[in-house]
C-alpha cells in the first residue's frame, strides 16, 4: 500500500471538490465504510494520492421517512441499521432482507449503503494485481475463456463481471433513485439507469457516476398499497459470501391476481438485471404453476453461459420460482 493524503471534508460539496475531473483513480478515491476500498488498497489495485473520508460529512448517516411515506437513505447509513429498521421490515421487506444477507454482522455494522452500491467487481482476474484484464486497461477479458464459474450469464461482453451488490437489485425493484453531488450541482438518476453494461461504456467503470461526483443519498419512493416483496440469495458459503445468484421480487396482488410486478436478478449480470418481459407475463394472472413456469423461462431466455457457469441458469430459475411461490402463498 502506498502512502496517501487523507482528507476529511465536512460537507458533501467539499468532498466533491476534492475529487479529480478525470477517471484517474491515482488522484483520489472516496472512503465510506471502507470494506471494499481497503481491500483494493492492500491488494495494490488502486494507489491514490488522496483518500477522501466521508465520515465527517454531517447527515450522510441519516435515514429519514418523508411526509409522503417515501424513504431517504444517506450514503453512510449502515447495512445493519437498515436491516433492523422496523418500518423497512414492514413496508419494504425486500430491502431489509437484502441488507440482512450482506456479509457478516461485523461487516454490516460498518458497511454502508453507498459503499455497497458502488462496489467494484469481485472477478478474480480483476482482483489480481498482476492480471491486466480488460477492465484494467488490458486487451482481453480473461474470464471469457478462463476461470468463469462466478461470472455473468446475462448482459456480458466484452467483459463478464457480475455486480456484487445485494442492495442494488432490491432498490431497483423498489424504483429507487440516487442523488449525485458534484461541483456542478446535484442530479438525480434512477438506480435502474445508474449501472452500465460493459457494451454501454461500462468496460472500465460500472456506473454513470462521474469521477468528481459523490453519491449523497438514495431515495425510495412510497410504494402503492398491496405490495409483497422478498429477496432470496444463494451463496457458495452458508456463513457469508457474495451471491452466485439472487432475486429481488415485488408483487402487487388483488383477489388472487397480479396487478403489478418488478423482478430483478443479482449475481448473474454486470448490472442488477431487471426482467421486464417476465413482469408483463405476471400482470393479470394468478401466480400458479403454469404462470411461474412461463415467467422463469422468460427471465433466463437470453442467458448465454460461459464454460463453467451454466449451473446459474437452473439455479436462478429455482430462486425465481421460490420467490414467486413465497409471495403468492
Amino acid at each position: 500500500m502506498n502512502t496517501f493524503d487523507l482528507q476529511k471534508p465536512t460537507s458533501i460539496e467539499g468532498a466533491a471538490a476534492l475529487l479529480p475531473t478525470s477517471s484517474d483513480s491515482r488522484q483520489a478515491v472516496l472512503l465510506a465504510g471502507g470494506q471494499d476500498l481497503l481491500g483494493e488498497l492492500k491488494d495494490g489495485l488502486v494507489e491514490p494520492e488522496r483518500v477522501v473520508n466521508l465520515k465527517g460529512v454531517a447527515g450522510l448517516d441519516a435515514m429519514n421517512w418523508e411526509a409522503d411515506g417515501s424513504l431517504t437513505l444517506g450514503a453512510l447509513v449502515t447495512l445493519q441499521s437498515l436491516a433492523e429498521e422496523p418500518r423497512v421490515l414492514e413496508e419494504m421487506a425486500v430491502l431489509a432482507e437484502a441488507a440482512q444477507q450482506v456479509g457478516s454482522p461485523q461487516i454490516r455494522s460498518v458497511g454502508t449503503v453507498g459503499g455497497n452500491l458502488n462496489q467494484r467487481p469481485r472477478c478474480w482476474y480483476y482482483r489480481n494485481a498482476d492480471s491486466v484484464c480488460l477492465k484494467k486497461g488490458g486487451t482481453h477479458c480473461f474470464a471469457q475463456l478462463g476461470e468463469n464459474k462466478y461470472n455473468a450469464i446475462l448482459g456480458g461482453g466484452p467483459t463478464y463481471i457480475v455486480h456484487p451488490s445485494d442492495l442494488a437489485p432490491a432498490l431497483v425493484a423498489l424504483g429507487a433513485s440516487a442523488v449525485l453531488v458534484s461541483p456542478r450541482g446535484r442530479r438525480t438518476v434512477l438506480l435502474s439507469e445508474y449501472y452500465l453494461l460493459p457494451a454501454d461504456d461500462g468496460i472500465t467503470r460500472e456506473t454513470i457516476r462521474e469521477p468528481d461526483e459523490v453519491l449523497a443519498s438514495v431515495h425510495v419512493p412510497v410504494q402503492r398499497q398491496g405490495m409483497r416483496s422478498t429477496y432470496i440469495k444463494f451463496r457458495e458459503r452458508g456463513s457469508y459470501d457474495w451471491a452466485l445468484s439472487s432475486v429481488a421480487l415485488c408483487l402487487w396482488m388483488s383477489d388472487g391476481m397480479t396487478t403489478g410486478a418488478r423482478l430483478v436478478l443479482g449475481g448473474v449480470a454486470p448490472t442488477p438485471w431487471r426482467c421486464e418481459s417476465s413482469e408483463l407475463l405476471l400482470v393479470g394472472h394468478a401466480v400458479d404453476e403454469q404462470t411461474i413456469r412461463r415467467v422463469v423461462d422468460e427471465a433466463l431466455r437470453q442467458a448465454e453461459p460461459l464454460s463453467d457457469n451454466a449451473y446459474k441458469v437452473p439455479l436462478t430459475k429455482g430462486l425465481v420460482t421460490r420467490a414467486l411461490q413465497t409471495l403468492a402463498s
